[in-house]
């Protein structure tokens, strides 16, 4: 069995906080999740989360204009200098406090970053070949209060930059003779924005009250004029060491300096809000050769407009919660929106009106999942009442079902694939149909009670919830939808349900210190009680249904045979969890005795193994054979979150108390507004809160090669990372690529395929598969040992999924199923995996080519019905040709 599982996606969260950039090609959007960065391509219609992560949750990304490197700066202020080429991080810089914006300039030789009230210029990474990748080349002073926003012109030699003091400031990236720096007002509120012309200085400049600003400048780029030489060199002071220089300006030069200089006048304003109307305005963007000025409001209202003459092209609202960030890609077509509050993340066609991409997870926890039978699917829970329905290879919920009216406490998946169930707190268990995308069944009790978890037989035709305020488990047919029996004998909430794989036997774990199991056919009657020594909080039944594994409050996990009802074996896994230390907890998390316990438990698809979690940022891994901890997986390395640190940090202690009771939101953007008498704004029952890492629900794919967990974070997939692995299957010094090769010019095919599969690499083994004829794959598979079909089987299915030859390989797993299908009944359990790796990647492949052939038969048909039309329409005027000409000979003679 293989451990060397890895993060590999982020599904269900979109976006978070920070600002969203296109690609330089404009087909793929980049968004902070949280302190990962994930990239939705939108033309292939999939995404993926890079495998790299900052200390806290990322509030602004800036990508080089050639698309190849990105600098992500977290809420602290730590940087990391990221490869898109080889999705790795290449350097790390701290700029000790928070940064509000960066940005590239748009020769990619330098970038500019503010915090606080200060500008500082860079020079972008590898353009000057030194060892420190982020070189100081100037800092300019001016703003009085935070600034807000970057913006540069075409030809990188000036930039402006908003602040909340109302102000907006031009700098010189270059000391120009004519500016150095220049202040413009004119407004009364935070600048939002501010954009420059195309190829001008002219500017616009958008406040959070809604007005725009134009600016005409007297000056054109071209006229910018360089500063002397001798003068510079003798400013340096012949110094040898070129340190960064500082550039302070200020709102009021003197009479005498601003002789020469550029000037600035205001040539209109605008107003985007009517009459009566106080909507704030919360980001924007502008298109410079489109001449597209798209703004967000407050109120999840966005419009487009023409500039200059602020003609509207174009409003709609997409939720009601405030539009955060706006970005447009380099054709100008698609408008990109993110929006915080709900976790939403919006693509917009504005010329078609219609969307290119609209996602949108979880609004409050993910509480459960589960895999669809061929793994392709994912399906969630949330504490929001909604269930969402993911597919594994793209990354998108492209279903959601929100009939629930309470949290989703439990979802599964049918033995068939097509039907999802999902439990809930509002006492109904509902049944939901992937072919129609509807509920067909709701389960109900005959006295209200509230759903914790739910089961469904391996047939498909018992569904079985339990309910955590009356103590009782109900069961339903799926069939008919009737109440069969109502099963009673604990004493405590009902935790959690499971039914064994092969047997209707139905096993309750409850908090009366006792797990039951049931058996369906003998009248539902208790076969075995199993008495534990703490609350049982998670059980679940090994693949092949001969174990059952329970979780208890104590932290244990007990190992039970499920026929006889005897413990065989047990596993401390107290001190494994690792919980951390909340901000409010005065003792450190080792002392710490809240919840140390497993509340989610799972079976590898082999059986070998066991994943356990819990409110902990680890997962653990367990070789249930050894009874020992395998591995120990890392959830998240997010200091955002609660419960992240291990020891009490005295720098956050204050003679009062934590500096966690301190509502640090308190007067800032998006927290509670300063009370002032006669003033009504903000939310005052919003507060500053950290959300607490935990892990609610683990689950294994059937096909073996991934895992899933969901997390305060999202909902994670962990895969097999074999890419790099060395990893040989009975070697020996004759198996070796040379003698493979050997083997394959020598036409002996089976000794061939046998080597590479005992050398185990993937390009030896693909390389051996494709030499072989058609003609002779059904004799090889045939001759082909016992020991290696399985393994042949389960990369059949990776190439399947990968390759062009498709047919090819199709050949191959046919006969190989044909002739080796009935011995490896026997071995079914071992197996599964395999099998349902396989059918994923038919599965894959099916829906694609059958949307494929439903779109060519609709072009066929109605390439057809245009024809007859036009075969109609010329039989019709060839007719009224004849009738006319008729007459004409009539009226001659």
């Amino acid at each position: 069995m293989k451990y060397s599982y890895k993060f590999s996606n982020l599904l269900g969260t979109f976006y978070r906080r920070g600002n969203l950039s296109f690609t330089p090609d404009g087909n793929s959007l980049i968004s902070p999740v949280g302190n990962r960065l994930s990239i939705f391509h939108l033309k292939n219609n999939n995404g993926e989360t890079l495998p790299l992560a900052t200390r806290c949750n990322i509030t602004c990304v800036a990508l080089s204009p050639d698309g190849s490197l990105g600098i992500l700066v977290d809420e602290e202020g730590a940087a990391l200098l990221i490869s898109f080429a080889t999705k790795s991080v290449l350097n790390q810089f701290s700029f000790q406090q928070p940064v509000q914006s960066v940005s590239f300039s748009p020769d990619g030789r330098k970038f500019l970053l503010t915090k606080g009230n200060v500008a500082m210029l860079y020079h972008a990474p590898g353009k000057r070949r030194e060892f420190n990748a982020f070189v100081l080349d100037k800092t300019f002073y001016g703003p009085y209060d935070e600034t807000t926003c970057i913006d540069w012109t075409d030809d990188s030699k000036c930039f402006a930059v908003g602040s909340k003091d109302m102000s907006t400031w031009v700098f010189g990236a270059e000391r120009w003779q004519n500016l150095i720096y220049y202040s413009l007002g004119g407004h009364k509120d935070a600048i939002v924005a501010c954009f420059f012309q195309e190829g001008s200085l002219d500017l616009y400049t958008i406040s959070a009250d809604a007005t725009l600003c134009v600016w005409g400048c007297d000056t054109e780029l071209a006229q910018l004029l360089p500063r002397d030489p001798d003068k510079k060199a003798r400013e340096s002071g012949g110094a040898e060491e070129p340190r960064a220089e500082e550039i302070r300006g200020t709102a009021n030069p003197a009479p005498e300096e601003s002789v020469g200089r550029v000037r600035y006048r205001k040539s209109s304003r605008h107003f985007f809000n009517k009459e009566g109307d106080f909507t704030a305005l919360t980001a924007a963007a502008f298109h410079k050769k489109l001449n597209i000025l798209v703004t967000g409001f407050s109120s999840g209202m966005f419009h487009i407009h023409e500039l200059p003459e602020l003609s509207l092209i174009h409003s709609l609202s997409i939720s009601d919660q405030r539009v955060s960030t706006i970005s447009i890609n380099c054709t100008g077509d698609w408008i990109a929106f993110g929006c915080s509050g709900l976790g939403q993340l919006l693509v917009w066609e504005w010329q078609s009106e219609s969307y290119v991409l609209k996602q949108q997870g979880h609004f409050n926890n993910m509480g459960a999942l589960s895999y669809s039978p061929d793994g392709q699917h994912i399906v969630t829970g949330g504490d929001d009442g909604k269930v969402k329905v993911w597919d594994t290879s793209s990354g998108f919920c492209f279903v959601t079902f929100t009939d629930h009216t309470s949290s989703v406490t439990a979802v599964t998946f049918a033995s068939s694939g097509q039907v999802i169930l999902s439990a809930s707190l509002d006492g109904t268990v509902r049944a939901f149909s992937l072919l129609r995308y509807r509920n067909f069944r709701t389960f109900t009790s005959p006295k209200p009670a509230q759903f914790s978890c739910l089961a469904v037989d391996g047939s498909g035709e018992i569904v079985c919830a339990g309910a955590q305020d009356s103590y009782e488990v109900y069961v339903w047919s799926m069939q008919t939808g009737r109440l069969l029996d109502v099963l009673s004998g604990h004493e405590g909430p009902i935790s959690c349900v499971a039914f064994n794989p092969w047997r209707s036997v139905l096993a309750t774990a409850s908090w009366d210190k006792t797990v039951r199991l049931w058996d369906m056919v003998d009248s539902w009657r208790t076969t075995e009680t199993l008495n534990l020594t703490s609350d049982a909080l998670a059980v679940t039944f090994r693949p092949d249904g001969r174990e059952i594994a329970v979780a208890s409050m104590d932290g244990q996990i007990t190992f039970w045979e499920s026929e006889k009802g005897t413990q065989t074996g047990s596993i401390e896994g107290r001190h494994d969890l690792k919980l951390g230390r909340k901000e409010l907890d005065k003792v450190t998390a080792k002392h710490s005795s809240k919840g140390k316990a497993f509340t989610a438990l799972c079976y590898t698809a082999d059986g070998q193994a066991l994943l356990a979690g819990g409110a902990s940022r680890y997962v653990c891994l367990y070789h249930v054979g050894e009874q020992i901890l395998a591995k120990k997986f890392e959830i998240s390395c997010n200091h955002s979150l609660d419960a992240m640190e291990e020891f009490l940090d005295r720098r956050k202690m204050t003679e009062f108390g934590s500096v966690a009771l301190i509502d640090e939101g308190t007067g800032e953007e998006g927290g509670v507004s300063l009370s002032l008498p006669g003033v009504h704004r903000g939310d005052m029952s919003s507060r500053h809160f950290k959300p607490e890492i935990r892990v609610s629900s683990l689950h294994f794919s059937p096909t073996g090669r991934s895992w899933a967990a969901t997390s305060t974070e999202g909902l994670l997939i962990f895969s097999l990372d074999s890419s790099a692995v060395f990893d040989p299957f009975d070697l020996d010094e004759e198996v070796t690529a040379g003698g493979v090769r050997r083997a394959l010019r020598g036409a002996e095919w089976t000794r061939a395929i046998v080597m590479a599969m005992r050398l185990n690499e993937e390009s030896l083994l693909r390389e051996a598969l494709e030499s072989v004829p058609c003609a002779d794959i059904a004799v090889l598979c045939s001759s082909l040992p016992e020991l290696y079909v399985q393994r042949l089987l389960v990369f059949l299915a990776t190439q399947i999924e990968r390759s062009r030859h498709l047919q090819f390989y199709l050949m191959w797993a046919h006969q190989l199923l044909l002739l080796h299908g009935h011995s490896m009944k026997s071995r079914s359990v071992s197996v599964l995996p395999a099998v349902h790796s396989l059918q994923k990647s038919l599965q894959g492949h099916l829906s694609e080519i059958s949307k494929l052939c439903e779109w060519n038969r609709y072009n066929m048909k109605f390439a057809l019905c245009l024809s007859r039309q036009r075969g109609m329409k010329r039989g019709a005027e060839e007719s009224e040709a004849e009738s006319v000409s008729g007459s004409l000979e009539g009226a001659e003679q």
